[in-house]
């Protein structure tokens, strides 16, 4: 359902004042021509209110003849600030910036944080924003989570699905997306609600079976029979199954990249506002699918770089696959039973 101008200049101030936004600071917002018209009004509007500075910085799109679908997070190659200097100076001169555009795993978006600007991710449907405006109770469940993550030195996911995996951790910090950006040069993505790491590099080995009805992203579907992944020495070296596994090879394989494999980042969902069943709701250029990522209790794992915690892989393939009913334990300690989280 829609919702009006009112509430969602509200929610804005909301977010942006939990951002710490302060009169006279200078808010850039960042978009392209997939940007959504009413969450770039109210963001503008609301930005404003609060006695910011407020540019917009529109920017056209690219690597449109080498995706394979519409989706903003399905080929991460280079951004339409590649080579932008002039734009890339503007959004450093910021002290926030709200990108309704995606600038996901780029170089550029790390030299912008590492000025002291931050950076807010907001490009879902008003509604499923509204939903879930973040809470500080949001941080606070978020960054404890992240804390347990930090202080481990293996996670273990199982289910009765047939998962086993094993992921030693320490090389790469634990991170918390918890939905705004309240320190500087943080990045955040709203709406979230996940705590995350990487596995050693090379590390994880194991099982995991991609159940019925657990869920592929970028693809955005509900997986109609089971996958198996073989994980060893850090990558999937085997991808078994049905149908859902021969669509899953073939798309992974159009990259024609052998780290498109590497098990990427690992983590669970904690946020109870979100829904497992709300991509079955939307077309699936509608949404980039956070309600699937950060549902209370999945456990979030996925294929593809590990630049953004400051590794060396990079890869134009990323795929987020959260799986429900999963036991994930830290050192032993369960902090998930079978999708139900324990803190």
């Amino acid at each position: 359902m829609a919702i009006s101008d009112y509430a969602f200049i509200e929610a804005w101030r909301e977010v942006l004042t939990l951002s710490r936004l302060e009169a006279g600071q200078t808010v850039t917002i960042l978009t392209s021509a997939s940007t959504h018209p009413q969450t770039l009004s109210c963001a503008t509007i609301a930005a404003q209110s609060l006695g910011a500075i407020v540019n917009r910085l529109d920017l056209p799109p690219i690597n449109g003849e080498k995706a394979l679908s519409r989706d903003s997070l399905a080929y991460l190659g280079t951004t339409p600030l590649t080579g932008n200097r002039a734009a890339i100076a503007a959004l450093k001169a910021s002290d926030l910036v709200l990108d309704l555009m995606t600038l996901l795993f780029s170089p550029e978006q790390h030299e912008i944080l590492q000025t002291g600007t931050k950076i807010l991710l907001a490009v879902e449907p008003p509604e499923v924003l509204m939903r879930m405006v973040p809470t500080l109770q949001d941080k606070a469940r978020v960054t404890a989570a992240a804390a347990r993550i930090a202080a481990a030195r293996q996670m273990r996911v199982r289910s009765d699905a047939g998962t086993d995996l094993a992921c030693p951790l320490g090389e790469f910090p634990a991170i918390s997306e918890y939905g705004f950006v309240d320190e500087p040069g943080r990045w955040d993505h709203w709406p979230s609600g996940f705590a995350l790491t990487w596995p050693d590099e090379g590390g994880a080995s194991g099982r995991i079976v991609i159940d019925r009805g657990d869920i592929l992203l970028p693809q955005k579907c509900y997986v109609q029979d089971p996958i198996t992944l073989t994980v060893e020495k850090g990558y999937a070296t085997r991808i078994e199954g049905g149908l859902s596994a021969d669509l899953l090879r073939d798309y992974m394989a159009s990259f024609d990249d052998p780290e498109a494999y590497a098990i990427s980042h690992i983590g669970w969902g904690l946020q109870p506002r979100a829904r497992w069943s709300t991509l079955g709701l939307y077309d699936r250029e509608a949404t980039i699918g956070m309600d699937a990522r950060a549902f209370e209790g999945n456990f979030l794992f996925s294929l593809g770089p590990n630049n953004e915690a400051g590794g060396s892989r990079t890869t134009t393939c990323h795929i987020d696959i959260p799986l429900r009913h999963c036991t994930v334990s830290l050192d032993g300690q369960d902090v998930v039973a079978g999708g139900k989280v324990l803190d």
